[in-house]
């Protein structure tokens, strides 16, 4: 009788969480953040009864703790990603993509807060996992590549990160194609380290063809096209292209008015919440790969 009742009762608790997971994702898709942190805490209950090297689990942890970052509560968030990283690494090993992810989360919570010293190993070793699992030229590569870059320009050690602003361009304009928003976020990049530099002939094309892609994919009053219209537009004020430049602030005032209107989250920043994405629907791929019947 004990071998039906286990398996049956296994069963239940991963309906559960499935449950809760698909309303988290269902409520972050359509703006009830407040729901969607509900959902998450509840699939996590569940998560914690599969045992404590469970990949749910660590889905789970990862999604909430993303849910605390993108909120600004980082204390909250460190732990959870912390657990979340060490689930993976004894599950699924040291040099998963997976781990990767969880080290990329991780390190973004540390550059949020200042602490680039405790962010770039970070960093470094994702892309270095990234590069060995997945091939030097898969867009999870330009990724780490883009967020290292990232790092090393805000501290001002622009020549480090010039290159890899370049390679990340290359790897995505060649694996997704020129107009994909992921080369527009290498675009913006790029065009911000010109910037910093006072390089402003050479920042303009660049922040110019990332409104372009950015347009076009996403749409004219998507939060992506706003923030590199403000960008564009700080930097012509730099230059003092005065007229050009009055004319993009008001419209990149106006879009983000409606924005914060429609959704308040608006003002978290947007990597914060890229990661809530792809850290909240990690669930997506696992329940993907279940249905097929692979293991995970």
């Amino acid at each position: 009788m004990c071998f039906v009742l286990v398996p049956k009762q296994a069963r239940i608790q991963e309906t559960r969480w499935d449950k809760h997971m698909e309303a988290a994702e269902k409520a972050y898709r359509q703006g009830h953040y407040g729901e969607a942190k509900i959902s998450i805490k509840a699939a996590l209950k569940e998560a914690e009864r599969f045992g404590p090297q469970d990949l749910r689990l660590g889905i789970t942890l990862n999604a909430l703790a993303s849910l605390y970052q993108a909120q600004g509560k980082y204390n909250e968030a460190e732990p959870l990603y912390k657990r979340a990283l060490t689930i993976r690494e004894k599950t699924l090993g040291p040099e998963h993509p997976d781990v990767a992810q969880s080290l990329n989360n991780l390190a973004l919570l540390y550059y949020n807060q200042g602490k680039y010293a405790e962010a770039e190993p970070l960093y470094k070793r994702a892309l270095v996992i990234a590069e060995k699992a997945l091939g030097p030229e898969h867009p999870h590569v330009a990724q780490s590549l883009n967020n290292l870059g990232g790092l090393f320009a805000t501290q001002g050690k622009y020549a480090e990160a010039e290159p890899l602003f370049k390679r990340a361009r290359a790897i995505n304009e060649k694996a997704l194609g020129p107009e994909h928003p992921s080369v527009a976020r290498n675009l913006n990049g790029l065009a911000s380290l010109y910037q910093a530099q006072g390089k402003y002939n050479e920042a303009a094309p660049l922040y110019k063809r990332a409104l372009v892609i950015y347009e076009k994919a996403l749409g004219p009053e998507h939060p992506h096209v706003v923030t590199t219209l403000e960008n564009y537009t700080a930097m012509m004020k730099m230059n003092e292209w005065n007229a050009k430049a009055a004319k993009l602030e008001t419209l990149a005032k106006a879009i983000r008015v409606r924005q914060e209107r429609q959704n308040p989250w608006i003002t978290i920043g947007f990597a914060a919440v890229a990661i809530l994405i792809v850290a909240t629907f990690t669930y997506g791929i696992y329940k993907h790969v279940k249905e097929k019947g692979r293991a995970i």
